[in-house]
């Protein structure tokens, strides 16, 4: 029996989300169609294509091999679909970007929302991890990161440079010793990432500082930044995020400056599409022009 299209875009689905019903969510049907499609797939191949583990549905050795066919699949029907329709004047359908969730909160919903202003059939989906976001599985079409992958069949395009600060609210300071030099820090509330949790080493801010106390910690830049904004401790912080902290304000700002880039992170093989390639470049041009404004408000 041949497998049919619509069971391997379930069989992909299945293989990102690593759930059923997560899948059945992603395609729009019910968890126990979803199960049946997989299940049509292995009758079909006969070898099972998942194994239940107790994060989810993991590829078993057959899965993996297929995986591989299914995306090449997938991206011949891009490409088809790019070349018998063409490109009009505006981008259409859904595109999904991966990004920590710094740069996800405080610079990609104004930006994207500028783009899908521009492109009334244009879907953006921002998917905000404090993890690497993998292209490879497909979790999304394109990413954002802190920095460049050495490894694997992806394209990387440097988008800009962005300066992090030692920062905090004005109340705060006001009611704690004053800060003259980095050695008065140590009588001061830091927040900071989860050391065990920092996914990649360019989020390491406070190893430059010589703090080794971190007392408010997370996973999250996010969280990190509502800590300071409210006036529960101090720590570094995104420039470009300063401004939507009313009354934050750098702290130590000569002795303790941090310029990190971002990448723009594809697929090789994503490179033929041109829909992507548009978005693309006007991801960038937002990216950068809404960091330049940001900053320049601090």
């Amino acid at each position: 029996m041949a497998a049919h299209w619509d069971d391997l875009r379930v069989f992909l689905a299945v293989a990102r989300e690593e759930s059923l019903s997560a899948a059945g969510r992603r395609l729009h049907v019910d968890p126990a169609t979803v199960g049946r499609r997989v299940a049509r797939l292995e009758t079909a191949f006969e070898s099972p294509l998942f194994v239940k583990s107790p994060t989810g549905y993991a590829l078993t050795d057959a899965g993996q091999r297929l995986m591989g066919h299914a995306l090449r699949v997938e991206q011949s029907l891009q490409e088809a679909t790019e070349e018998m329709v063409g490109q009009s004047s505006g981008l259409s359908g859904q595109i999904r970007i991966g990004a920590p969730d710094g740069v996800a909160n405080y610079l990609l919903p104004r930006v994207c929302g500028r783009i899908a202003d521009d492109n009334p059939d244009l879907d953006i989906q921002i998917v905000a991890l404090p993890r690497v976001v993998s292209l490879s599985r497909r979790e999304a079409d394109l990413v954002v990161a802190v920095s460049a992958p050495t490894a694997g069949r992806l394209t990387v395009q440097k988008i800009t440079d962005y300066k992090l600060h030692l920062a905090a609210a004005r109340w705060y300071l006001r009611n704690r010793p004053k800060i003259t030099c980095v050695e008065d820090l140590k009588d001061h509330m830091v927040t900071g990432y989860i050391p065990d949790m920092i996914f990649d080493k360019e989020l390491d801010y406070l190893s430059e500082t010589g703090i080794d106390r971190v007392r408010l910690a997370s996973n999250s830049a996010s969280v990190q930044f509502n800590w300071v904004r409210c006036g529960a401790g101090i720590g570094v912080v995104h420039d470009f995020a300063i401004p939507w902290g009313r009354g934050v304000v750098k702290v130590l700002k000569d002795e303790i400056s941090l310029t990190r880039s971002f990448y723009l992170i594809r697929h090789a093989d994503d490179r033929r599409l041109e829909r992507l390639n548009r978005f693309s470049e006007a991801l960038c041009e937002g990216i950068r022009h809404e960091v330049a404004h940001l900053e320049g408000q601090t």
